[in-house]
């Protein structure tokens, strides 16, 4: 019976033969968004149950270094005890920024605003966080320390619109370890709330009315297809599509000029937007991707100067990574050379299989070395070293912090060639929605019965030229939370 139900077509209510389980709320994935919406919704006297696919909780929120982008209201506490004041005007300026051109206005004040209650929820669910600021351009330090610049706040164009201000708050954990202590925190909450966790089952369809209306889903478990109700609402928290790579190819153009460096747990196949879909549901962004460039660590490389296979500079290198990786990929060409000197050089970290291309005691000797057109990368550098003398960068305005003129030999190129470098990556579109998770059509129309959140949605995080470290953590947590809260109020149905 459940045969013609798939992630693409939704199983008739009318052809149910009996429920299997009956609940309020059904929330289908076990990632930071999951666990918020069932801590939520239990908090608010919803029976919940929560289905994941995995043996274990975590998802690929697990994954993550666990920075959670907050700020506003003055400054979290962490902000405030290492002297930076972070106002909402400035927050919400910085955010609006960093969701491009279609930014959700409301749901960025909603963010902006409830940021630091947000901070002091999460410490409160268990989350450790020290009161520690550790300066420079960490990525994933693993100290233990708590606030870290996660984006692009000191660079151009954003450090013009917003004062600049560190809003990266990492859990309190060594190694590379932060989302897993986040998310272990989280589902030691979802168990306290007695909320019926179901591992090892597989959603595959939801099940609906005539109007299209969401009653329940359709689970496998033990190789048995079963049937769920929900009395008040389904809460899609699935992630994104980035092992789906049909839906890459339709979806994301720069689908074809990256590697196989899909970022996930190993379940982000793109079911829970589909299931969206399935019911009318309307996807947004689709073609937008975080990507990033791990160039630095050694943090001295973002005083090099990054160039095209013309010799030509092409961005401020003191961006975010991730800005830096977008405005390479959406270049022609492939190849691509991080320029630096001996009083820069360090030897890239290993994982960024970012290689030495050519040494030198002159530019014109790398230039030759690399094969570029004669004289163009000596010219590029001459102009980066005049203006970089001064303080100044006229074409790509990089702050004076990260300038410095590559004048002392020998000289290097490194390779951040596309089909060579690590360029690791994740999926931003995903289903329109309210901040409170609930489900739009085209029409913006209310899909009965059906939330989404995290990466099964389109959120915070839907450009990636503006992308900061912490955003997607913070959009699946926060409007998870709103998402839970949302559904235990609905009218039982």
């Amino acid at each position: 019976m459940s045969g013609s139900a798939s992630p693409d077509r939704p199983l008739p209510l009318s052809d149910v033969p009996c429920w299997d389980h009956e609940t309020d709320v059904i929330v289908v994935g076990f990632g930071a968004a999951g666990a918020c919406a069932a801590i939520e919704a239990a908090e608010g006297g919803a029976d919940v149950t929560l289905f994941e696919v995995a043996s274990g909780s975590g998802g690929t929120s697990a994954m993550a270094g666990g920075d959670i982008y907050l700020g506003g209201n003055g400054g979290t506490p962490v902000q405030r005890k290492n002297g930076f004041v972070d106002e909402t005007d400035d927050f919400f300026r910085y955010m609006m920024m960093a969701g491009g051109p279609d930014a959700d206005e409301e749901r960025v004040r909603l963010y902006a605003e409830g940021a630091l209650e947000h901070f002091e929820w999460l410490k409160s669910q268990g989350v450790p966080y020290r009161d520690t600021w550790l300066p420079g351009k960490p990525v994933m330090p693993g100290t233990g320390d708590c606030l870290i610049l996660s984006g692009n706040e000191y660079a151009w164009p954003f450090k013009e619109k917003a004062k600049p201000c560190p809003r990266g708050h990492l859990p309190e954990a060594t190694g590379e370890t932060g989302g897993f202590v986040l998310l272990e925190a989280l589902a030691r909450r979802v168990r306290a709330r007695g909320v019926d966790c179901r591992f090892d089952t597989r959603v595959v369809a939801l099940i609906a009315d005539e109007n299209r209306g969401v009653h329940g889903v359709v689970w496998i478990e033990g190789g048995h297809t079963r049937f769920a109700r929900a009395r008040r609402s389904v809460i899609l928290c699935t992630g994104g599509f980035v092992l789906n790579e049909e839906m890459l190819r339709r979806h994301v153009p720069l689908r074809s000029r990256l590697g196989d460096e899909g970022l996930s747990g190993g379940h982000d196949d793109g079911s829970g937007i589909r299931m969206g879909m399935s019911v009318g549901g309307e996807a947004i962004h689709m073609d937008e991707l975080f990507l990033t460039l791990p160039f630095y660590p050694p943090e001295s490389h973002v005083k090099g100067i990054l160039v095209d296979e013309e010799g030509r500079r092409f961005v401020n290198e003191d961006a975010y990574a991730g800005r830096v990786a977008h405005f390479i990929a959406e270049r022609g060409g492939n190849r691509f050379h991080l320029l630096v000197d001996d009083a820069l050089f360090e030897r890239p970290t290993e994982y960024s299989r970012i290689e030495i291309a050519a040494v030198g005691e002159t530019w014109n000797e790398i230039e030759r070395e690399l094969d570029l057109p004669p004289d163009r990368l000596a010219a590029t550098v001459d102009r980066y070293n005049r203006h970089a003398r001064r303080g100044e960068d006229p074409d790509f305005h990089k702050d004076p912090a990260w300038l410095a003129p590559l004048e002392t030999p020998p000289f290097a190129a490194l390779a951040c060639h596309l089909d060579q470098a690590y360029y690791p990556f994740f999926t931003l579109g995903g289903l329109r929605v309210r901040p409170t998770g609930e489900v739009l059509t085209a029409g913006g129309e209310i899909v009965q019965g059906l939330r989404a959140a995290g990466r099964a949605a389109c959120g915070l995080p839907r450009w990636g030229k503006g992308y900061s470290s912490g955003m997607s953590l913070g959009d699946c947590t926060f409007f998870g939370r709103l998402a839970g809260r949302s559904a235990a109020a609905a009218p039982a149905r």
